[in-house]
This record gives structure tokens, C-alpha cells and sequence, in this order.
């Protein structure tokens, strides 16, 4: 772990610690990447005996009606949530761009019914740690320092610029150009964040590494997206094997560009060679783009009430992303349930995983149909890839063990703080 200096040292254990939650979306129901890796923390935290509060955005993206969730989940979390509209407009963003230097992706994200709500919380109630959940929430910075006490950690799920970066390699010259502009802002401006926290949880080491080449005094550790134990044992559901699927909010970026590049350049490759091989895609936001292949190997399902269930009725499921950063949370899942997973390098970027032993590693099309192939033509072997994912996620990714390090992540800096 970063940052821990001197681990050998006894660390002074606290009573039940304090903590505000700051999100760029509600986190319950935990349905897709971000909220599930939000709501993992949250219940490690809780089941640890601590006192969770969270403070939440509701964007039109993700509108929730808190008063609609689970009692025992509002009680636990005191949930609050604020409405900020941060939809891209095409005129801030046109006039951001030519008479702004700020990150266009940041201002979005800056509400002054959020900042009040955060100031009269902090005001009235006293926080051990102050826990900003991914960039957007770091323009509160200011306000926390100013009514509060309590560490700043900044938990980062991506390295945001990276994202941006990478779409702009694989974009045509306009689209590059923009891009290149607004990734460059936004890299400026989470560099700039990392001097202003307590200390900083990375979501995976390899973002851990990227960060402390910019920040070398921080304290570091890097904190992955945890799992709970799933119930994989319903005999109702008989998986269809090869089952080919994927399942992604269609409303983030490199998922649609990942599965645009998958559709027009490998699918026919594959449908040549495993003329009776089906492809399922399920997720939010489906585009019109692909809700009207009219292609009856293609089966576009959208949205799912119950991602578990769907995937215990499928195999192989494919991730090709060609951008984005941080850890794939539905590879996790995934592997959760033992489903064999092809995915780019890029798409199983964070995970500890090896390829041919738990997972398969495909970047180019006839990469992806030697991988496909393999598992079709040797159910076995796919099914022993899937066997193998899930003891990873039990051995490493457990979120008792998960938890545990973040909070002596919490301590140590507490201990620093009162030596």
C-alpha cells in the first residue's frame, strides 16, 4: 500500500468512525459500474460498525427518488440528494471552449444548491473523514476545508483524462481536435486536485503509479472495486452456452464506441466462421444505432431488471473497449458468477488477471474470433477460464478484505493527523 510508511508499526485503532460520502450520482439501486463500486464501499463501511452518511447528485442521467428506496438503505446512509442539472449544452459548451480554460467536463458539476447542502451538513454535524467519490465532486474541496476537520480522501475511479485521451486516438479529425482540447483541460485540472486531498484511494495500482508521478507527497494506496459473495446455484436457469453477451450503459462512451468497433468489425468474422453463434447486448440508453441492426444473430435486449440473473443465463461474455480506464466493474461481476471473459487489454485494465487462465485477451478482430473460437469448440476450457475468475474474485476482490484496507487507510492518516 502507498502511502503507509512504517506498516510494521502498530496502528492506533478508533471507535466507529464518521463518514461523508460525496457522489456525482445516488448510488442505490447499484445497477451499473460507478454506483455498484460507490455502494461496495458503503457497505463495507457499515458492516465494519461505521457511521456512513451519504450526500448525492441527482442528475437527469441518474434521477432517483430517494423517498422510493429501501428503508433499512435510507436509514443506514441518511441519504441526501441534491438535483444538478448537468447535462452538455451546446452552447456553454461552444462558448467554454472558445472563452474558457476551464474543464468543461468539471463546471457541469458545480450547483450552488449542492454547495449549501454540503455547507449546512457540515455545519451541523461533526465527520472524521470526508470521502469525495471520483473527480466531479472536488470543486467542494473549498467548502469542506472551510467547515470541517475531517481528512479529505479522494477516491478515484478512473483516471478521467485518460478516458478522453483515448477517445480522441480513435475519433475522426474534427471530433480528435475537440477532444484532444477538452482531455488536455481536464488533465490540468485532476492533476491539480490530487495536492489538495488528505490523501488519495486509486482505484487500481496501475492508476495509483500514474497518479504519484505527479503527486509524490500525497499518502497513496489503491482500493479496488469490491464483490460480495453471489448466489450462482439456481438450477431454474440453464445457461445458454456459447451465449455470447454483453451488458453496459450504452450512455457512457467507450461502451458504445467499443461495441460499434466489436459489431461492424468482428461480428462478421465470427457469424462467417459460427454461422449459429448469437450475440445478446443488454444495458441502458440502447441507441437507435443498434436497436435497428435488424440482425436476427444480433439480439439487442436493452435495459435488464436483474443483471445476475441475465448473466447466469448467458456464457461468454465480451468486452471490447477500446477506451476508458480505471477497473471494469462488470467484468467483476462477471466473474462473480464464473462466466468466461474476452475482453480487450484495455477493458481488463486494474484487474489482476492472467490471460488463458482466467481470462482471454483479444485487440484485433481475428484476435477476438481465436478466442471466441476457442471456448466454442472446448466447453470445458471455457467453463474452467469461468471457474478460475471466480476464485480471483473471492481470493483478492472480497469486500471484507477490501473494506479493511481502506480503513487502514482512514487510520493511518487519522494517527498522522493526531501525533
Amino acid at each position: 500500500m502507498q502511502g503507509l510508511k512504517n506498516s510494521s508499526e502498530k496502528i492506533k485503532k478508533f471507535p466507529p468512525m464518521r463518514i461523508l460520502q460525496i457522489t456525482n450520482k445516488v448510488p442505490f439501486p447499484p445497477v451499473e459500474g460507478g454506483s455498484i463500486a460507490i455502494n461496495m464501499i458503503t457497505q463495507g463501511l457499515l458492516k465494519a460498525g461505521h457511521s456512513v452518511k451519504i450526500l448525492a447528485m441527482n442528475t437527469p442521467k441518474n434521477n432517483i427518488d430517494i423517498h422510493s428506496l429501501p428503508e433499512s438503505y435510507r436509514k443506514s446512509t441518511n441519504v441526501e440528494a441534491v438535483f444538478v442539472d448537468n447535462r452538455v449544452k451546446i452552447i456553454d459548451a461552444f462558448l467554454n471552449l472558445f472563452f474558457s480554460r476551464k474543464s468543461y467536463h468539471v463546471v457541469r458539476f458545480i450547483n450552488d444548491c449542492f454547495e449549501s447542502a454540503l455547507e449546512k451538513i457540515l455545519q451541523r454535524e461533526m465527520f472524521d473523514i470526508v470521502l469525495l467519490e471520483m473527480l466531479y465532486v472536488t470543486p467542494y474541496i473549498p467548502v469542506i476545508r472551510k467547515n470541517s476537520d475531517a481528512k479529505i480522501i479522494l477516491r478515484t475511479h478512473n483516471i478521467e483524462h485518460l478516458i478522453w485521451e483515448r477517445l480522441a486516438y480513435n475519433s475522426g479529425f474534427l471530433k480528435k481536435k475537440y477532444l484532444q482540447i477538452i482531455s488536455k483541460r481536464l488533465k490540468k485540472y485532476e492533476i491539480e486536485q490530487f495536492s489538495k486531498v488528505d490523501g488519495i484511494a486509486a482505484i487500481t495500482a496501475l492508476d495509483a503509479t500514474f497518479i504519484r508521478k505527479y503527486e509524490r507527497n500525497i499518502p497513496l494506496t489503491d482500493i479496488p472495486v469490491a464483490a460480495e459473495p453471489v448466489d450462482d446455484s439456481d438450477d431454474s436457469i440453464s445457461p445458454e452456452y456459447p451465449g455470447l453477451f454483453h451488458l453496459g450503459s450504452m450512455n457512457w462512451m467507450p461502451n458504445f464506441e467499443g461495441i460499434k468497433w466489436f459489431i461492424y468489425n468482428v461480428w462478421p468474422l465470427i457469424h462467417l466462421k459460427f454461422p449459429g453463434v448469437k450475440l445478446y447486448l443488454a444495458g441502458r440508453a440502447m441507441p437507435d444505432r443498434i436497436t435497428n441492426l435488424n440482425n436476427e444473430h444480433i439480439i439487442v435486449i436493452g435495459e435488464v431488471p436483474d443483471a445476475g440473473k441475465f448473466m447466469k443465463s448467458k456464457s461468454v461474455m465480451i468486452v471490447p473497449l477500446l477506451s476508458g480506464g480505471g477497473m471494469r466493474v462488470k467484468i467483476i461481476e462477471g466473474m462473480q458468477y464464473g462466466k468466461t471473459i474476452i475482453s480487450t487489454k484495455i477493458g481488463a485494465e486494474g484487474i489482476d488477471c492472467e490471460h488463458e487462465k482466467n481470462i482471454l485477451i483479444a485487440d484485433t478482430p481475428d484476435q477476438f474470433v481465436d478466442c471466441i473460437g476457442k471456448v466454442i469448440q472446448n466447453e470445458n476450457y471455457g467453463k474452467q477460464l469461468g471457474q478460475n475468475a471466480k476464485q480471483l474474485i473471492h481470493e483478492k476482490y472480497d469486500n471484507t478484505t477490501v473494506t479493511k484496507r481502506l480503513l487502514a487507510f482512514f487510520e493511518m492518516l487519522l494517527n498522522a493527523s493526531s501525533a
